[in-house]
């Protein structure tokens, strides 16, 4: 069964933020998928892709630390929506 991961959605997403340094993080169940990703995201944006290693068990599961590695933009695969985009923006906003 093929899944639409809707990579073209964080491609867009990349562009509009003009992102650099992009983390990307998946559920464990994604995670061999990852470097194809990342390396589709890295031909079709100016953008260098790191991918988070640790585990991912929930939609909350934000990466430990990930403040230290001075990403433009995180980008999350297997979360639910909680609305909290606005909240999410303010605090990335104040990272910078």
């Amino acid at each position: 069964m093929d899944l639409d991961l809707e990579v073209n959605k964080a491609i867009e997403k990349i562009k509009e933020e003009k992102a650099k340094l992009v983390c990307l993080q998946f559920p464990d169940g994604l995670k061999p998928q990852a470097t194809k990703i990342a390396r589709e995201i890295e031909e079709k944006t100016n953008a260098k892709v790191i991918i988070w290693l640790g585990s991912c068990w929930g939609a909350c599961d934000l990466p430990v630390g990930i403040d230290k590695l001075k990403v433009d933009l995180l980008i999350q695969w297997g979360h639910s929506k909680f609305g909290f985009e606005k909240a999410i923006s303010e605090y990335e906003k104040s990272l910078k």
